[in-house]
Order: structure tokens, then C-alpha cells, then sequence
């Protein structure tokens, strides 16, 4: 099988899964009540995305041993935990679309969202309880980790917003609680639902860190250099906003004191202008921000497929490798 068929028999399985997992998350709710409460959860389960978190679970549980069958409910659990986050976050940027649909509380109103929210987290834990036949209290500890780890990412991410002096390590600490951490505790609590050993456990959770930074990275890059079209919203916006991503940080870093002035602006200013982005563009280019960038995703990249190197080989292993591969590769 030359590389092209593989991927897309990978791509294929892929695909095959993660349909099962919207599938039944779109069942999930079906003629619950009240109303007033489950309806806007099912428009939040039902509103799409890569359900790459619950494939992550799929995976991590067979390749070291376990069956998918084993794994399904826990796979929609972290897929209910994101929703939940997302919830939430739209809430706290004032965020009115998400996935090109209005965003929950939008489409209702706050308190709506805050109470659909509060609902998502306690189904997670319903749902993934079906699934701990073994390592039961090992399982819970590490979601209930990942869920005080995302707020506290989600904090520190706020936190950043009112200051000036933040720096790269600091960043690279907020997207690991706020983005890695739920992905690497998709891949611990496949490996525990598996009944992996304590190595192997070790092993996954490394893969999921990294995993979760270099998907982030790339976020932050595509947000700048990507295309609108595949990227699904307008290029530039963490320009705009002000955010400080680790290609400003890394910018201001290495900046001459002219250009430290001009990228100041962006933190001092809370944001710049729509039509200053190219501006700013060609600042990150003076200094190849952008290759910088894709250097340290790679390198997360390289760590996470290291770290599969203790699991013993099997189509599970080779469809882990291809996953985080894929993922610096994206256009959205």
C-alpha cells in the first residue's frame, strides 16, 4: 500500500467513527425534558465539528489492547466536555457565532447558556461512568484533572488580556491547560479504559500534550497566514482582538526597538484596525516569524509521535502518527 492509499483508508476510518460519534450525540438528548433546558443542548451537540477529542479516546483504548465497543460513551463525554467549554467561552469573549451558527447564548440568551452548560458537564460524567469498568477512580480523577486544568487555562488566558509584560513560557502554560490538557486527557483515559499499563499510560498522555500544543500553534498560525475560505472566519482576528499568541510574543522578542514600538501597539491598543493587518503581516514576515512557528509545531509534532514509540506497533500506533501529521498539515 503506497502513502496515498493509506491516508485515505485512514481518512476513511476516520470519517466511519467520527460519524458514529455525531450520530449518537445527536441522539443523545431525544425527547428529554424540559425543553426549555435540553433543547439548547442538542443544538449544541447537534452543531458539528471534527470530533477529533472522541476519536482520540477510540484509539488510545484499542491501540493498547481494548476494543472501541469498550470506549463509545466515553468518546461522546469528551466531545460533551468541549461543548461545554465552548459554551462557556463564547460567553466570556462575547463571541457571536461559532462554527458559522449563532453561538448558544446568541440564539438564546445568557442564562440559557450558563444552565445548558452547567447540564453538558454533568451528562459527561453520566456518560463516561458507563464506561469505567475498570480503573474507575483513576478515570474520574484524570477528567475532573482536565476540567480544573481548562479553567484554569481559560483564567490565565483572561488574565493575559490585562497584561503587558506576558512572556512565551507563560503562554506555552495557558494553551497547555486550556487546549492540551483536554486532549491529553483523551488519550489517558483510553489508554486506563484499555487497561493499559502504567508505560504506556505515560506514553499516550505524552502524545496528547504535544498533540495539544502543536494543534494550537497552528491555530494561531492559520489565523494569520491561512486562507478564509478553508479557514471558516476572517484571517487577522487575533490581531484585531489584541490576543497575545506566541507569534506576537515571539515577535516582540526579537524585534529592534522601532519595531517593538509598532507591535506594542497591538497589546497597548487592545487590538488594531482590519486594514492593518497586512502591516503587521509583513513585521512577522521581517523577522520569519511564520517559519518560527512552524518550526516549534513540528517540533511538538515530533515529540507527540515519539512518545508512541513504547506502544507496540499496530494499525492503532500507524493512525496516531497519521493523525498528528495531519494536523500540522490542516488548512482549517
Amino acid at each position: 500500500m503506497n502513502l496515498k492509499e493509506r491516508d485515505g483508508k485512514f481518512q476513511k476510518a476516520f470519517d466511519k467513527e467520527t460519524k458514529k460519534i455525531d450520530d449518537r450525540l445527536s441522539q443523545l438528548l431525544k425527547g428529554k425534558q424540559p425543553k426549555s433546558l435540553y433543547d439548547p443542548c442538542d443544538y449544541v451537540l447537534k452543531s458539528g465539528g471534527k470530533h477529533l477529542r472522541g476519536y482520540l479516546v477510540l484509539l488510545s483504548t484499542k491501540v493498547v489492547g481494548g476494543k472501541y465497543s469498550q470506549a463509545y460513551n466515553a468518546a461522546l463525554s469528551v466531545e460533551i466536555l468541549h461543548s461545554f467549554t465552548l459554551v462557556h467561552d463564547d460567553i466570556m469573549d462575547n463571541a457571536d457565532k461559532r462554527r458559522g451558527m449563532p453561538a448558544l447564548h446568541v440564539k438564546y440568551d445568557v442564562n440559557t447558556a450558563i444552565l445548558a452548560g452547567d447540564s453538558l458537564i454533568a451528562v459527561a460524567y453520566k456518560n463516561l461512568l458507563k464506561d469505567c469498568k475498570v480503573n474507575t477512580v483513576s478515570i474520574l480523577n484524570t477528567f475532573n484533572q482536565s476540567v480544573i486544568d481548562v479553567c484554569e487555562g481559560q483564567s490565565l488566558d483572561k488574565e493575559f488580556e490585562e497584561r503587558l509584560d506576558v512572556t512565551i513560557p507563560e503562554y506555552i502554560e495557558m494553551i497547555e491547560k486550556k487546549t492540551g490538557a483536554l486532549i491529553q486527557m483523551c488519550c489517558s483515559i483510553g489508554g486506563q479504559i484499555g487497561n493499559g499499563n502504567k508505560e504506556q499510560i505515560n506514553a499516550l498522555k505524552k502524545y496528547g500534550k504535544n498533540l495539544g500544543l502543536a494543534f494550537q500553534l497552528k491555530d494561531d498560525l492559520l489565523d494569520i497566514v491561512g486562507n478564509t475560505k478553508h479557514f471558516g472566519k476572517n484571517v487577522g482576528g487575533d490581531l484585531v482582538e489584541g490576543k497575545k499568541t506566541y507569534m506576537l510574543l515571539k515577535a516582540l522578542e526579537l524585534a529592534n526597538k522601532k519595531d517593538k514600538i509598532e507591535l506594542n501597539k497591538i497589546i497597548r491598543n487592545s487590538g488594531i484596525k482590519r486594514a492593518e493587518i497586512d502591516k503587521y503581516k509583513k513585521l512577522y514576515l521581517k523577522y520569519d516569524i511564520f517559519d518560527i512557528a512552524s518550526r516549534e509545531i513540528k517540533q511538538y509534532t515530533d515529540r507527540a509521535i515519539n512518545a508512541l514509540k513504547v506502544l507496540p506497533d499496530s494499525i492503532e500506533k500507524e493512525r496516531l502518527i497519521w493523525l498528528a501529521q495531519l494536523l500540522i498539515k490542516r488548512k482549517k
